[in-house]
This record gives structure tokens, C-alpha cells and sequence, in this order.
């Protein structure tokens, strides 16, 4: 099979076979040269051509001489006169090497057209190109001619396809093609495993990454230095940082010690995830071993720091490096720019752009892209607009981020109109890049947030018929009919996107399903729902909980319950979300039981409650008045880490007041004042509602000025009001025999 499939592919063809009366003039010809005139010269010329081919090959092994012993070659061939199959396979492998890979596939082709058989080492070169090509499974297929012909696949050539695999975002094929190397007697060693690790990690499959890490072991072949960065950068960019950090603690313990990279690449994992001081550390410790740092360690260590607003720190460090003689790359500087932009911190990036190209360091695409997006994001349009005007004067072309990016920030101000300008430039101007989707999914959404979704159907639907959209666009405009309740143009677009080919991705589905359960069509939404499940892309978490939570909001919780078990039993993996939902509406329907089975199984599966999860628990205690229940809930709020919002409070005191638990409630203020909780109109209803069914006027007395003047005096307009109110009552508290008597 892969012998077939190779020739239908790459114009691989058998030996000519030449008619009887053919082979007996060869015959006669080979015989008696004297009997064939042209022969003599033809040989001549093949010695010639072949001779000049070797001496370029040879030359000074240069690209400019193979691409001239190419042209030669093909040329020669052009005539009918195929050099000998040594020369060819020498001319290929040389192109290969010099990663000519069009060149080095066109001598392959003209070699086999003309009946020759590559060697190993062509049909090697073979391999190459096809990965070059983005190819390969063809790659799979060229391996399966070289067994064929009886040769034996070396682990370089296996890795070669393996990385082709993973390169193409095919890192599960890369994993079935790993196995059948095993199976034909290839050894895979460190770099195979490293590979298919990486390209486990680039698709986001980190659980099977470090399965494969195992197997690696378990053949006996330890992870190295390469095997643990990969991981440790892959959870970094998930920002799991435990994981992280946990691989960097096993690395160790198997005598493995971070080098220059591991530390710059840890560097970058921490300041990526806002942890500057574990990275500082890391700093520190690599200069205390002796390891230089180099110019990415730096670099990243003071695009985080500008991200804190650490700038003195950051300047510290830039003195530093040129005191070693690090000079700061076009990298440095984009970055320390990157992190001014993130921070907000515009004039200090444009400072540093200026001090940049005072130094002599030209700025690339990425940098000016960068700063003009700061300069957006900060409302400052026409200094964004002065950099891309110096962009242009340097010679650079903006791309098609720059003009995103533009576009993006024109949107963002409200000034459609000059958006519009921009982006008909685009689309008229030959001159200038051609729009993406993310381009017009941008330019509707600003159209839309200005209440224009016809102007943003029309340029939808004409760019859709050029088949320059995805279904990003139409799902911005679904949703925003769908927040204006105009169901009905929504759906007749869900409708259209089918019609003009588009296929609504999971994303799209979600948002879909999410504005159908805000206008409360949840029966359509249930439709939409079922229809993903037997024909469409799988629903998401996402998905599930929205159409629970929409179903529990109506009461509807045993249809809501019903999706849960679905989740529950291997549908789709349920998260805190889905048990948040679910418990609480378990405990608002009085099943208290149920709901603690409920928060048990959801610790058992991994998954810990969160602030969301004590906030809701709190309320609905409360409100059964167990507030034994909701007390002990607070505090293991405390503990877990989780700040109280107002919400709790207000759950708490609200309960508190209803069982008269009156200590109860001077402790949870004191409390609040401690904290300096601000409040909200309805906390401070509920702190006024409390006070005034309190008995014994004086101990609230010493509490409020306390509380009020203390810590909300002027923090914020209810504060105030708190204040102003609870003065007014206290003077009837003191002389009122009775709380009931005070009037709201």
C-alpha cells in the first residue's frame, strides 16, 4: 500500500519498458559504436555536464553553486540527457543538506521519471523534503519504500517524521507513529520521546505529555534537562505553577541542575504569571552557582519587572547587564516596552522606544505593533498613529497586527467611522494588507456596540460570499441581537451561516445557547443543545451549566439534575461551576442531604470550592436559619484564603438578626469595621434593620462610632449615608424603652 501510494504521489515510476525492436537497435548500437555517429557526442556531453555538476557540488560548497548545478542538471534533462543515477543522488542529497528542498524534490522527480532507483540516502533526503512540505503522512509512505527496497530506517530519519507530525498540530499520529517504530525494530532515544513531549504540549495535552514521560522511563531512558523544560514551560503557559514547580523539584532530585536556559525559561514562566519574586530568587541563585546570565534571562526578568511598575529595579538590572557586557537585543527592549504597555505606564514606553533607536537598535514589526497597542489601549490615537507613521518612514510594512491593532483601538474610542475609512483601505488598496476574519469580527463589534448591526450584517455577509470570515463575525452579531431581544433576526443568521458554508464552531454554539437562556428561550436553547450532541461539536462545560443554571433560575431542577448525571457519567467532565449550580439549587429545593453527597463527590474529584461556592453556601444556610451551618462555613472561608464580599456579610447579619443572635451580630461588625468593608445600599439597610432590633441601646452605641467613623467616614457615598442615618437613630435608641418603636 505505501509503495502504491508513494508512486500515485511523487511520479515514481518502474523502468521503461522498451518495444522488442527497440532493445535490438540499443543492442546493435552498444555493439558497434561506429554504427551510432551521435553516440560519441551524446556520451561527451553527458561527461561534461556531469563533470561541471560535481565541480560546483564540490566548489566551495556554496547555495549559489548548487542552485547553478542545479539549473545544469535540469536543463541536461530538458534535452534528454539524464546524468548518471550516482550524480543525481548526489546533487539531491547536497540540495537537502542546504535545505533546498524544492530543488532537492524536482531532481528526485526528474531521477525517477527517467526509470533511475534512489539510494538510501536519496529516498532519506526524500523524507525530508516531504516534512519540509508539511507532508507527513507522504513521509510515512517514502519510509515504506525504503523498507521495500530492503533498507534498514535509521532513528534520525524516525525523529525526523516525528517532528513533522507534531509540527503539524498531529501530535496523536506522531504518538501511533512512535509506536510503530518500536514495532519495527527503530530504538527510539531521547530525542524522540522529547519531541513527541513537545508536540503533546504545543496541542495542550499536558496530561498525556507527562504519560509519554513515563514510558520514557519505563524504556529505561532518562527525561533530561530538554525533557523538563518543555513540560515545566508548557505549565507555566497553563499557569499551573505547583506543576511547575513540582518538575523543577524532581529534576533536581535526579541530579539534574537548571543551565542557563532552564533558569530563563523558569524566569519567564514566573514573571509570565505575575510571581516576580519566586523569579528574583531564581535570579539570585544562578549568579551564586556561577551561571551567567544571558541576554533572554535579562530580558525577561525586566519585562516582568516593568509589568509591576518595578522600574527602578528593572533600570537596575539594565546597568547591570551592560556592565557585563550583555547588549541589550531588540528583544530587551520589546519586551521592558510590553510590560510599560501592560502596566499603562505609555510615556515611560514611548521614553524607552526613543533611548532604543538612540542606541542604534532598530525596532522590528513586533515592537512598533506593541507600542502602537499600548498607545490604543490608553485612548492616545494620535501619538499611535505618529509611530506607524515612523514605522512606514523606516522602511517597515505594517502587518496585519498593526492594522488590528489600529483598528482595534479606533473601535474601542467609538470612532467607527474612521474605522470604517481604514478598513475600506484595506480591503480597496492592493498596496496594503488584506483584512482577516479577527479584522471584521473587530470592526462589527464596534458597529454593533454603536447599535449600526446593519451596517455590521452587510459587511459580514459580503465578506462571508469572498470567503474571507469564519463564523467569528456572525457570532458576535447573533449575540448582540440576542441582547437586544430581537430573536428573531438572530436565528434567521444561525440559519444563514449554514446556508453560506460556514460550520459554527463550539465556541459559537456556546454563545448561541448563552443568549438564547438570557432571553429566556430556553426550550430553543435545549434544542440547539441536543442538536450539538448528535451532529455538532461537542458541548462544553460551557455549555452544561449554562443550560443548567438556566433551567434551576425556572425551577425546572430535576431536567437540570438530569444533565448533571449526564456530565456525572462521562459526558463532559463536570467543574466547580457545574457543582455550584447544582448544590445550590439542591439546597434551595430543602435536600440537604443530597447537597452535602454532592459537595463530597465533588472533593473527590479533585475539585475545591472557591469563594463562589462559601458565598452561595453561606446564603442559603442562612436562610434555612442554620446558622450554626453558615458560621462554620465562614470561617472555613477564612482559612481557605478567600476574602468575604459584601454578599456574605449581608447573608450572615440578615440571618444573625432573624434567630436574635445579637452577640453574634456586634462581633461580625466589629468585624466588618476591622476590614474596612465598603458598603453597599442594601448591607447598609440590613446593618440599620440589625441596630434597631438590638436590645440595650448603650453597648451599640460604643460600637457604631467605632465602626463608622473609624473606617467608612468619606470611603463612599452609602458609608456616608450609614453615618448620617445611624446618628439619627442612635439619639431614639438611648430613649426608647422599646427597638420596635424606631421607624425606618
Amino acid at each position: 500500500m505505501a509503495l502504491t501510494l508513494i508512486r500515485k504521489n511523487l511520479f515514481l515510476k518502474p523502468y521503461f519498458h522498451f518495444p522488442t525492436q527497440n532493445i535490438i537497435f540499443i543492442n546493435l548500437f552498444s555493439a558497434n559504436s561506429s554504427l551510432n555517429p551521435a553516440s560519441s557526442s551524446v556520451d561527451q556531453e553527458l561527461d561534461r555536464v556531469e563533470t561541471e555538476i560535481a565541480s560546483l557540488c564540490q566548489k566551495h560548497n556554496s547555495i549559489p553553486d548548487f542552485k547553478k548545478a542545479f539549473s545544469i542538471y535540469e536543463q541536461s534533462v530538458d534535452k534528454g540527457l539524464v546524468p548518471s543515477p550516482p550524480m543525481s543522488d548526489t546533487l539531491l542529497q547536497n540540495l537537502a543538506k542546504k535545505k533546498e528542498y524544492k530543488m532537492a524534490f524536482s531532481v528526485y522527480k526528474k531521477m525517477t521519471n527517467s526509470g533511475a532507483l534512489p539510494s538510501f540516502l536519496s529516498l532519506s533526503a526524500l523524507v525530508e523534503c516531504l516534512v519540509h512540505f508539511w507532508q507527513p503522512e507522504l513521509a510515512v509512505a517514502s519510509i515504506g519504500l525504503i523498507m521495500k527496497r530492503g533498507f534498514s530506517i535509521s532513528v534520525y530519519i524516525s525523529n525526523m517524521v516525528l517532528n513533522g507530525f507534531c509540527c503539524n498540530g498531529l501530535a496523536d499520529k506522531a504518538e501511533v507513529f512512535l509506536g510503530e517504530m518500536e514495532r519495527n525494530s527503530v530504538s527510539a532515544n531521547v530525542i524522540s520521546f522529547n519531541t513527541l513531549i513537545k508536540g503533546l504540549c504545543r496541542d495542550k495535552k499536558l496530561e498525556d505529555a507527562m504519560n509519554v514521560k513515563k514510558r520514557m522511563e519505563c524504556a529505561n531512558i532518562a527525561p533530561d534537562l530538554v525533557t523538563y523544560n518543555i513540560l515545566m514551560r508548557a505549565y507555566f503557559l497553563d499557569a499551573k505553577m505547583d506543576e511547575a514547580t513540582g518538575l523543577l523539584d524532581e529534576m533536581r532530585t535526579k541530579g539534574l541542575e537548571p543551565d542557563v536556559i532552564s533558569y530563563s525559561m523558569l524566569i519567564n514562566g514566573f514573571c509570565s504569571n505575575g510571581d516576580i519574586n519566586r523569579a528574583n530568587e531564581l535570579f539570585e541563585e544562578m549568579s551564586s552557582k556561577g551561571i551567567s546570565p544571558n541576554t533572554v534571562t535579562y530580558s525577561c526578568l525586566m519585562r516582568g519587572l516593568c509589568q509591576k511598575g518595578n522600574l527602578k529595579e528593572a533600570k537596575r538590572l539594565f546597568n547591570d547587564m551592560i556592565r557585563n557586557g550583555i547588549r541589550p537585543d531588540v528583544v530587551t527592549f520589546t519586551g521592558m516596552i510590553g510590560g510599560l504597555c501592560q502596566l499603562g505606564n505609555t510615556d515611560k514606553a514611548v521614553d524607552l522606544f526613543n533611548f532604543m533607536m538612540e542606541k542604534g537598535e532598530e525596532p522590528n514589526n513586533r515592537t512598533y505593533n506593541i507600542l502602537i497597542n499600548g498607545l490604543c489601549k490608553a485612548g492616545l490615537l494620535d501619538d499611535a498613529f505618529k509611530i506607524l507613521e515612523l514605522m512606514v518612514e523606516k522602511g517597515k510594512k505594517p502587518d496585519l497586527v498593526t492594522y488590528n491593532t489600529v483598528l482595534s483601538g479606533l473601535c474601542d474610542l467609538g470612532k467607527i467611522d474612521v474605522a470604517l475609512k481604514l478598513f475600506n483601505s484595506m480591503v480597496l488598496n492592493k498596496n496594503m494588507v488584506e483584512p482577516n476574519s479577527w479584522t471584521i469580527c473587530t470592526l462589527v463589534q464596534g458597529l454593533c456596540q454603536e447599535g449600526d448591526t446593519g451596517n455590521a450584517e452587510k459587511i459580514s455577509r459580503e465578506m462571508a460570499k469572498q470567503k474571507k470570515i469564519d463564523v467569528a463575525p456572525y457570532c458576535v452579531l447573533i449575540g448582540a441581537y440576542l441582547k437586544k431581544r430581537n430573536v428573531k433576526k438572530a436565528m434567521r443568521l444561525w440559519r444563514e451561516l449554514f446556508q453560506l458554508g460556514l460550520v459554527p464552531d463550539s465556541r459559537t454554539h456556546s454563545a448561541f445557547i448563552n443568549g438564547l437562556c438570557r432571553c429566556s428561550l430556553i426550550n430553543i436553547a435545549k434544542g440547539v443543545f441536543i442538536k450539538m450532541r448528535k451532529s455538532g461539536p461537542s458541548p462544553t462545560v460551557f455549555d452544561y451549566n449554562t443550560l443548567m443554571a438556566a433551567l434551576c433560575s425556572e425551577c425546572s431542577i430535576e431536567q437540570a439534575r438530569a444533565l448533571f448525571e449526564d456530565m456525572v457519567n462521562g459526558s463532559c467532565e463536570p467543574d466547580i461551576v457545574s457543582y455550584n449550580i447544582i448544590v445550590d439549587s439542591t439546597i434551595r429545593a430543602g435536600d440537604i442531604q443530597s447537597a452535602n453527597k454532592l459537595m463530597v463527590d465533588m472533593q473527590h474529584r479533585g475539585l475545591r470550592p472557591n469563594a463562589l461556592t462559601f458565598s452561595m453556601l453561606i446564603n442559603r444556610f442562612a436562610k434555612l436559619g442554620m446558622m450554626t451551618e453558615a458560621k462554620s462555613l465562614f470561617e472555613r472561608m477564612k482559612k481557605s484564603g478567600f476574602e468575604s464580599d459584601i454578599f456574605v456579610f449581608d447573608s450572615l447579619l440578615s440571618g444573625f438578626r432573624a434567630v436574635g443572635e445579637t452577640k453574634e451580630i456586634i462581633i461580625l461588625l466589629q468585624e466588618m469595621a476591622d476590614k474596612g468593608v465598603l458598603l453597599d445600599d442594601k448591607l447598609t439597610s440590613t446593618i440599620i434593620a440589625c441596630v434597631c432590633d438590638m436590645p440595650g441601646g448603650h453597648d451599640v452605641v460604643k460600637l457604631i462610632p467605632n465602626f463608622t467613623q473609624e473606617k467608612l467616614k468619606g470611603s463612599s457615598k452609602s458609608c456616608d449615608e450609614l453615618l448620617t442615618r445611624l446618628q439619627n437613630i442612635v439619639p431614639m435608641l438611648q430613649t426608647s424603652s422599646s427597638p420596635e418603636s424606631v421607624q425606618l
